[in-house]
């Protein structure tokens, strides 16, 4: 009996050890799966997390704008390629202040005063690495839903261009001004000298009159540059290309100027080869010559020779030159010499009549036609004014 009821215990035991063991290892697996899940979800979260901090940087990096993005403890969290660029960063400044990054402390002022402000501030800060550059910074608080900073965004515009463009418009406006002045001031000061009583003796009246029509004819050149540059430099100026022979073309243009060379004793030659064509507009390509011309029989060497030269380019190109044998053109003028109103020789070129638009009218027109302007030169042994146009097929 008492056998038997050892036996059916055991039994009993052995079952529920069996089923506590199976209870256990289904428990056990169910950890597991829990487990695992719960390192899938983390590292979905993560992908996630990483893919939207790569799709903010690349949405960062296509703006133009330099951006930069502060935490709240003001330290740098994502900047954008513009923003390298603008300051020329080689080195990740992540996790670095402001001042670090950019060692400008006038940006850590900005950045203190939104502590105290909920609008957008800005200013203006130089940057003087080579060339000078002015860029505009505007900033603001990044706020949470509670309306609690957080941090901070700073976005870059550069404004060298405009800057660079508002100087030019003042330049030329100052330039225009005094050109226009000049002749005025002849022209009114031999007026009120004829009305003072000059006009009655005939040699003074005859030679006042004549000094007024010079000077009113440089004024008249001088509108007509001014609105043939306005019309160049704003596309107005439609382009009737064709094909022209450019050694009868240079042939024709040295018998006009033979008259303004011979007062000179300038000699004039023509070596632009026989077979040489361009596809150009025959008007502005005069107006190309014409002031190439002038200017090397006006500023060359008295007594001297002027050629006009040319060479097939690269298939598609030619390439033809206007060569003086003069004093040349110093270093540091050939960069500034196809701006408008520069003057090699500021005196020289007032006496002469000249307007000062002259180079920049031939630069415009070359590079309507799709074509390159440059000078060569070695001071005492003269200058060479080069340029490109289509090539006409054969």
């Amino acid at each position: 009996m008492w056998t038997f009821l050892l036996v059916a215990a055991a039994l009993i035991l052995a079952a529920l050890h069996f089923r506590w063991w199976q209870v256990f290892r289904g428990k056990d697996g169910e950890l597991r799966r829990l487990r695992g899940a719960l390192a899938e979800a983390e590292e979905r979260h993560l992908q996630a997390a990483f893919q939207a901090r790569a799709q903010i940087q690349t949405l960062f990096n296509s703006m133009v704008e330099g951006v930069i993005l502060l935490d709240s403890a003001g330290r740098v969290q994502l900047v954008n390629q513009s923003v390298e660029r603008q300051f020329r960063l080689n080195l990740d400044v992540r996790g670095l202040t402001i001042v670090e990054a950019l060692r400008h402390p006038e940006l850590a002022a900005l950045v203190e005063r939104l502590s105290s402000t909920r609008q957008v501030l800005s200013c203006e800060i130089e940057l003087n690495g080579g060339n000078r550059r002015f860029i505009e910074v505007n900033a603001a608080s990044v706020l949470d839903r509670e309306g609690v900073p957080r941090g901070a965004i700073l976005v870059f515009h550069d404004l060298t261009r405009i800057r660079q463009l508002e100087n030019n418009r003042r330049e030329f406006v100052a330039n225009v001004s005094h050109e226009l002045r000049t002749p005025l001031s002849l022209i009114k000061g031999y007026a009120e000298t004829l009305l003072g009583g000059a006009k009655d003796d005939p040699d003074h009246s005859v030679r006042f009159l004549q000094k007024i029509e010079v000077h009113a004819n440089r004024l008249t050149n001088l509108i007509e540059d001014l609105l043939t540059i306005s019309r160049l430099e704003s596309g107005q100026v439609d382009l009737k290309l064709g094909a022209l022979d450019l050694r009868s073309f240079a042939a024709r243009l040295i018998e006009e100027f033979q008259e303004r060379a011979a007062r000179r004793n300038v000699a004039l030659v023509n070596e632009v080869p026989s077979s040489l064509r361009a596809r150009a507009d025959r008007d502005r390509l005069q107006q190309v010559f014409f002031n190439l011309l002038d200017n090397a029989i006006k500023y060359g060497r008295p007594g001297g020779c002027v050629v006009l030269r040319g060479r097939d380019g690269n298939g598609d190109k030619v390439q033809l030159c206007v060569a003086d044998d003069g004093p040349g053109i110093p270093a540091e003028a050939r960069e500034r010499i196809f701006e408008r109103f520069y003057r090699l020789d500021k005196a020289r070129s007032r006496d002469t009549g000249g307007t000062g638009l002259g180079l920049a009218i031939v630069k415009h027109i070359v590079q309507s036609h799709g074509g390159e302007v440059w000078v060569e030169s070695v001071p005492g042994r003269g200058a060479s004014f080069f340029f490109t146009l289509p090539a006409a097929p054969s």
